[in-house]
């Protein structure tokens, strides 16, 4: 079966939807957010959800979050750009992945992880009536859109809010946000968040 064109789709989606719309989006990272911005804030007024509690240790999760503020302050958009926090519990992460500590990276713990965090950001969008809601994720290259767009759609449907879809790698987008990382002179981890790598 042929696999679908989120970044088609969210293309799609985005010229039938009213300029302004309201979009809860959950960021993984500012890196990966620049270039999501840099394609959505022409369109959306956008919240960014920093919502990642799965960051260890913590001196790494808080040198993210400063990185997502330089992000928010360095990418021109149309539509205002708000970025709220979430609360960084880490005893909510193990317990949404507790039994799948040795599962290799892109096994069931980062399915678990990131259904977790998509699932807090589709309650947070419907409980403050957003129009919309999505993630940054798709902007990495080892992550699975289909997956990912997968999770969303199936926690839209638990939540009554709209998912956008989106593979933000494509049309050169990877390469954007490593360049717009470098304009913005920003702090580029070297892993996803629950397991550092040399």
């Amino acid at each position: 079966m042929a696999k679908r064109a989120y970044y088609e789709e969210m293309e799609q989606m985005i010229a039938t939807t009213q300029p302004g719309s309201t979009l809860l989006l959950h960021s993984c990272c500012g890196p990966c957010s620049t270039v999501a911005l840099e394609r959505l804030g022409g369109h959306f007024a956008v919240t960014l959800y920093f919502y990642n509690p799965n960051i260890l240790p913590e001196d790494e999760y808080q040198r993210r979050v400063e990185t997502q503020k330089l992000v928010v302050e360095g990418i021109p958009t149309r539509y205002p750009v708000t970025l709220l926090e979430g609360p960084y519990d880490v005893a909510a992460f193990v317990a949404a992945t507790r039994g799948l500590e040795a599962e290799p990276e892109g096994g069931a713990r980062c399915v678990n992880c990131f259904t977790f965090r998509l699932e807090e950001a589709a309650r947070l969008a419907q409980q403050q009536g957003f129009d919309y809601f999505g993630t940054t994720l798709t902007t990495g290259p080892m992550k699975d859109a289909e997956l990912l767009n997968g999770i969303g759609e199936a926690v839209s449907v638990r939540y009554g809010v709209a998912h956008l879809p989106a593979d933000f790698k494509k049309v050169g987008g990877h390469q954007r946000s490593v360049a717009l990382s470098e304009e913005l002179g920003l702090y580029r981890q070297r892993y996803c968040g629950c397991k550092p790598t040399a």
